[in-house]
């Protein structure tokens, strides 16, 4: 069987071993996490803007990097830019696009603001070009995932977006929880991604019916693939079809999981993962 490359993101973040979030940053060691991620199975590694933050300050990112590729990672995805198109964004923009130079970066994901925020479009496609051609300077892509309660809440505007700017820095992220959310469909998804522009994805699972509001249902209440609702295989299915060949983050955040230690986390969220993704794969 082929065994794909698995990307564990954003469990490092937002107070694992304890059933509630605790905010940005992980109350775990950067060291044990990864270790714990390399032990799993995973060849890469998800970390957000406030935990690289900690790790810069604390380790450098030459340290980083270092302990990545000790521990045979090698895709790095950095998150998140969010509101990009605005001056709030500008430190984090900046501390992303270095270390994204420094640790040889795949991808930077970048969000949409919030459900209601107003914007200019052509300020917003000046702004993401822009900041595209940073990324590309730097040696990494930009992924825009379009979150169910920000903006863009379903795909369709986010993948016009990454039309118009048509830059090969300039891609999408697609998140399994986001698009269910959204009440699209996976043959419809699969249809708006620009050929060549899908530069990430996100597996995970969740009941039919959301819990709470958006931002409790998303950080609290995924489970793991295959025992949720949101048949994990059809959207396989439907992402290999666009001929992706990329590593497959995969994004477990639950008050369950958060309560595990970090090496039984990692690896029932990989174990799980891998199960549906190997599934009929010939070697």
């Amino acid at each position: 069987m082929v065994t794909p490359e698995l990307l564990a993101t954003c469990w490092t973040s937002a107070g694992n071993v304890m059933p509630s979030r605790t905010g940005d940053h992980s109350p775990i060691g950067i060291e044990r996490r990864i270790a714990a991620v390399a032990a799993a199975g995973y060849r890469g590694f998800g970390i957000n803007h406030a935990d690289l933050v900690a790790a810069r300050d604390d380790i450098g990112l030459a340290r980083l990097a270092e302990l990545f590729a000790a521990h045979g990672i090698v895709h790095i995805e950095l998150e998140v830019i969010d509101h990009w198109w605005t001056a709030e964004a500008s430190q984090a923009r900046a501390d992303l696009l270095d270390a994204a130079a420094a640790l040889g970066a795949r991808h930077i994901k970048v969000g949409a603001g919030m459900l209601g925020d107003q914007y200019d479009p052509a300020v917003l496609r000046s702004s993401f070009a822009e900041l595209a051609s940073e990324a590309a300077a730097a040696g990494t892509r930009i992924a825009l995932e379009a979150c169910a309660f920000s903006s863009m809440p379903t795909l369709e505007p986010a993948a016009r977006l990454v039309a118009d700017v048509a830059l090969p820095a300039a891609g999408l992220l697609l998140d399994i929880w986001h698009i269910y959310r959204s009440g699209m469909d996976y043959p419809t998804m699969a249809a708006l991604v620009p050929h060549g522009h899908l530069f990430a994805v996100e597996l995970d699972d969740g009941a039919a019916d959301q819990i709470g509001s958006g931002f409790e249902d998303t950080f609290d209440n995924r489970v793991l693939c295959g025992q949720g609702d949101f048949d994990v295989p059809a959207f396989i299915d439907a992402v290999t079809g666009l001929g992706y060949d990329g590593p497959w983050g995969v994004e477990m955040m639950s008050h369950r999981h958060r309560a595990l230690d970090p090496e039984t986390a990692v690896a029932e969220a990989f174990d799980a993962a891998a199960k549906l993704l190997t599934a009929g794969r010939k070697a």
